[in-house]
């Protein structure tokens, strides 16, 4: 049965983004469907209109820095404020009340390097965007690197400021040099671009988020059967449905105690899921003889 879920769930998501009329912009080019499609459907980007996308249009500084607070959930929710921030406290360009002030107030305080006077109706090159997104993903957590130095033949167009965030991001592999090992620092980056590497972003935040599962602990439920077994479900609210709860197995005490081992299920990687606070379940039977507890199983 979990297996026909997930074979069910699968192809909803994949009916969804590269099936359905509904959802498609006709003039997305090859191999932009699947990241401006998933990323509309999370509410990160949106159209010119129900039908166009513009995938080589410009896109502004003022959009790059929403479509990447969005992208990557940054917020503010552990800061406590005197007062409240003002984008004006900051930016000399950026008006309180724009509908992108907010995503700026974001990215300060999630330590994105934004020059004080910049211009939010400019178009953002590529390195100023490809910097901004790996500072983006790092506030996520300590993501592993090979150790390696990618040869990039023009990186003496790059803004020594970003070097390094440009290693990384070719190194997480969000995206790669041209065919001619060009990396083209400030060439302006275009919406399709934009919209490739913030889901490569966001599939990289999110499968190593995978070796970071919820913490363990799960509820134990018990419910009789009959005079000699019970039925023994746990469960656990998980941050969405790719996790679940695997038994591994049942240890029977001489205390009368018996300890039902479980682990995490951790989510396919090549999946995006839905942000939804989802139960996971899983069950067993036990005698009632024995008192229940649930206990991780040990990793070998």
């Amino acid at each position: 049965m979990k297996k026909l879920a997930a074979l069910t769930l699968t192809s909803l998501l994949v009916s969804a983004l590269t099936i359905s009329p509904a959802f498609a912009f006709t003039d997305l080019e090859e191999g932009q469907s699947e990241a401006v499609l998933a990323l509309k459907d999370r509410g990160v980007v949106s159209g010119i209109d129900n039908e166009h996308y513009v995938p080589r249009g410009k896109i502004s500084y003022a959009q790059s820095v929403q479509m990447i607070v969005n992208g990557l959930k940054l917020n503010m929710d552990t800061i406590r404020f005197i007062k409240e921030p003002l984008a004006s406290d900051t930016y000399t360009n950026i008006p309180n009340d724009a509908w992108y002030a907010n995503a700026f107030i974001i990215a300060h305080y999630n330590g994105l390097e934004i020059p004080k006077d910049v211009n939010p109706n400019a178009a953002i090159t590529r390195e100023q965007f490809g910097d901004l997104l790996v500072r983006a993903m790092e506030t996520k957590g300590n993501f592993p690197l090979i150790k390696m130095y990618i040869m990039i033949k023009d990186e003496d167009q790059i803004n020594i400021n970003y070097q390094g965030a440009l290693q990384r991001l070719l190194l997480y592999k969000i995206t790669q040099l041209d065919k001619d090992g060009n990396f083209n620092p400030k060439t302006e980056l275009t919406r399709g671009e934009a919209a490739g590497w913030v889901y490569q972003a966001i599939r990289f935040v999110e499968a190593h988020a995978q070796n970071e599962a919820p913490a363990a602990n799960v509820t134990v439920n018990v419910e009789k059967v009959n005079e000699e077994v019970n039925k023994v479900t746990l469960s656990k609210e998980m941050p969405h449905p790719g996790y679940g709860l695997t038994i591994t197995g049942i240890e029977f005490q001489g205390n009368g105690q018996a300890v039902v081992h479980y682990t995490v299920q951790q989510p396919n990687p090549d999946m995006m899921y839905p942000q939804v606070i989802t139960e996971a379940k899983a069950e067993t039977f036990v005698s009632s003889k024995y008192q229940v507890i649930a206990e991780p199983a040990i990793a070998k």
